[in-house]
């Protein structure tokens, strides 16, 4: 029969989370020959292993990954049954491991994550910022239990929950000569550099869009962070579609200058996002944060 305690699992989750054992031991306050122990314990319950073992380090196996969710899930219930048992449903804790993309992380993190931090405020957010398609991986790999994104185009397998709208500008310096125009056509953009985000991020995507409407632009720049393109943008180095929310501080200030190219205006509105892996465990402190945040 096999037997295998709440502590093994915790050395298995925390191990792919930490990415070692020796910093899976460190987090649950473990010896590395205790934890190495209680993992080789599991892995001869289970009679096979969860790592490849490669150079010295780990890598999740496929049957790893197969019971990684199940493991996890075991754990949720675990807690949730010891809360349960000793107070009926007292104050939450916990981690929740929260992806976004870029613009929410940067620019909508309060609004996000205000509510649930005040209601739970002994839950630890453990928050991972990167490219929509980064974040969406992630979450399919088990390393997230949920994200906030923005992007139409995301993989099967996952669940999709409306949270806000999110407006996009086209913007330049306050000197481009596009700036000085009333009202843009396309013919306008003729020749015109560009600055845009990086493959895998959905403003990439929409400026792809975008930039299909328009004559050939004379250059692009590409560069990963939203604030390195508006910096690239307020010097002089070409126009970029930017979420509104992160170019306000710039526009009030007049280091930017918002085009009017109405033709464009079906390209400048999208939906924010929240992604959860479909059919896989809520356990409360994920129900607890979708309460708190879709509202």
């Amino acid at each position: 029969m096999i037997n295998i305690s709440p502590r093994q699992l915790q050395v298995f989750v925390e191990t792919v989370a930490a990415g070692s054992l020796r910093a899976a031991a460190e987090r649950l306050h473990l010896t590395q020959p205790a934890a190495s122990m209680a993992l080789m314990e599991m892995e001869r319950q289970l009679d096979g292993p969860l790592f490849d073992r490669v150079r010295g380090r780990l890598r999740l196996n496929a049957r790893g990954r197969e019971l990684l969710p199940l493991a996890r899930e075991l754990l949720e219930r675990h807690v949730e049954f010891a809360r349960a048992a000793a107070d009926a449903g007292g104050a939450l804790a916990g981690e929740l491991r929260i992806g976004t993309s870029n613009t929410v992380g940067n620019y909508r993190v309060g609004e996000l994550l205000g509510g649930f931090v005040q209601a739970a405020p002994d839950v630890a957010i453990r928050l991972r910022v990167g490219n929509t398609d980064d974040i969406a991986r992630a979450l399919l790999a088990h390393e997230l239990d949920v994200a906030c994104v923005e992007g139409a185009a995301l993989p099967p397998g996952l669940e999709v929950l409306p949270w806000r709208d999110d407006a996009l500008l086209v913007c330049a310096p306050p000197d481009h000569p596009l700036a000085r125009r009333r009202r843009l056509e396309e013919a306008d953009f003729a020749g015109a550099s560009w600055v845009i985000r990086e493959p895998g991020s959905a403003t990439r995507a929409l400026t792809e869009q975008v930039l299909g409407r328009l004559p050939p632009p004379r250059a692009r720049l590409e560069l990963s962070q939203t604030e390195a393109i508006k910096q690239a943008v307020a010097a002089g180095l070409g126009i970029a579609l930017l979420p509104e929310v992160a170019v306000r501080d710039a526009l009030a200030a007049g280091r930017l200058r918002a085009l009017r190219a109405p033709f464009l205006q079906p390209f400048l509105q999208r939906r924010l996002s929240l992604l959860l892996p479909r059919g896989r465990y809520r356990g409360a402190l994920l129900e607890a944060f979708l309460r708190a945040t879709i509202r």
